[in-house]
């Protein structure tokens, strides 16, 4: 489920096999980025958004 609510991203990552993918498929820079706020992103959404926020940055 694309906006099922989980305890953290560890809990998300864990559970939720097509954002595991997704996180894994970032580059390494924005996976720490992400890992920083890790406590804040509970939805397969927020980390969608979220990495494409950091991403635009770089833009």
């Amino acid at each position: 489920m694309h906006n099922r609510k989980y305890k953290n991203l560890d809990d998300l990552l864990g559970s939720n096999h097509r954002a595991g993918a997704f996180f894994e498929s970032l580059p390494s820079y924005v996976q720490e980025m992400i890992k920083q706020r890790s406590g804040n992103i509970q939805t397969e959404h927020e980390l969608r958004m979220y990495a494409e926020n950091i991403v635009q940055g770089d833009k």
